[in-house]
């Protein structure tokens, strides 16, 4: 009895791993949905209002959610106590829960942030596309990475358990 028991937990165990995993892969996908979407708009925004930058980071932030909502509202905050907006961004865009490829695509716009309205708009429209690019790729992967993730967690509790038995 106590064997069942203890198969049941680590098979368990297994059933949790798998749903972390998964959910930590459907967060990464809303985060890239979330916030290549923002930098189109942040790329509208400055080409039309010409605000400055720091309160269109701050607008944009209280539109988003999850993560792209701390993302700019972080920038936003260091930029208005004096740091370099791209400094800010490269220094908060390390939390991201985006592998490190697109991370990388989101901290090469930080570099455009120093530029002119062209170059701005240019950099957040290039990371924009990029993060599109990964996110359709990671669509068009969802389903096998699951059965994969599903594979690995169940077969690694069942060796599990046959060798405690």
């Amino acid at each position: 009895m106590m064997k069942l028991m203890g198969a049941l937990c680590v098979l368990g165990g297994g059933a949790w791993l798998r749903q972390c995993r998964l959910r930590e892969g459907r967060r990464e996908l809303e985060t890239l949905f979330d916030l290549a979407a923002a930098l189109d708009r942040l790329a509208q925004a400055v080409r039309l209002t010409r605000a400055p930058l720091p309160r269109l980071l701050a607008d944009l932030g209280r539109e988003q959610a999850g993560d792209t909502t701390a993302f700019f509202a972080a920038v936003s905050a260091a930029a208005n106590r004096g740091e370099s907006p791209a400094a800010a961004w490269r220094r908060v865009a390390e939390d991201l829960p985006l592998c490190r490829e697109d991370r990388a695509a989101v901290e090469e716009a930080a570099a455009s942030l120093q530029g002119d309205e062209e170059q701005l708009c240019r950099g957040l429209a290039l990371a924009s596309a990029r993060l599109g690019d990964s996110l359709a790729e990671r669509r068009r992967t969802r389903a096998e990475r699951e059965k994969r993730t599903t594979a690995l967690c169940f077969s690694a509790a069942a060796l599990v358990v046959i060798l405690l038995i």
